[in-house]
């Protein structure tokens, strides 16, 4: 089994920061833009989730102006739970998206606010949910051991 590919957890707290202005502007927007809004970072989890988080134009934004700047990371995260998390907050943002075409924004609203919250978290103090959701799952036995 290939060893998982290592990323720089400060890169997944930039990308965090830029998704929750992303979602918190999506929540005071009129609709279209919201919609709007909220395909594009759905898009965006999808690339990191199933192309992997080197191609987010995030992590893209990370490597090339914001990590020249700083000193060498301390240590390197196993990529596996943040691609999770991608997958996690893509589900939240298709729900949003599925409300709003039915009508029903106020879940729309909703569902952009739990993936806000999320994102600010993990922006703020580096707690990501949907890693702990991932790890959570690894020592139930859900897909492998807590280890791997």
């Amino acid at each position: 089994m290939p060893r998982p590919t290592q990323v720089d957890p400060r890169g997944l707290r930039v990308a965090a920061a830029i998704t929750s202005v992303v979602l918190a502007v999506a929540l005071v927007a009129p609709q279209p833009v919201a919609v709007t809004l909220l395909a594009l970072q759905a898009a965006i989890f999808a690339v990191s989730a199933f192309g992997g988080l080197q191609y987010s134009p995030y992590s893209l934004f990370f490597r090339r102006v914001v990590r020249p700047r700083l000193s060498p990371p301390g240590d390197l995260e196993d990529s596996r739970p943040p691609t999770f998390a991608q997958v996690v907050g893509l589900a939240f943002l298709l729900v949003a998206l599925a409300a709003y075409a039915a009508g029903a924004p106020t879940l729309g609203l909703v569902a952009t606010a739990f993936a806000l919250v999320a994102a600010v978290l993990n922006a703020a103090v580096g707690l990501c949910l949907g890693c702990e959701l991932y790890l959570a799952g690894r020592r139930l036995g859900l897909g492998g051991s807590a280890t791997t």
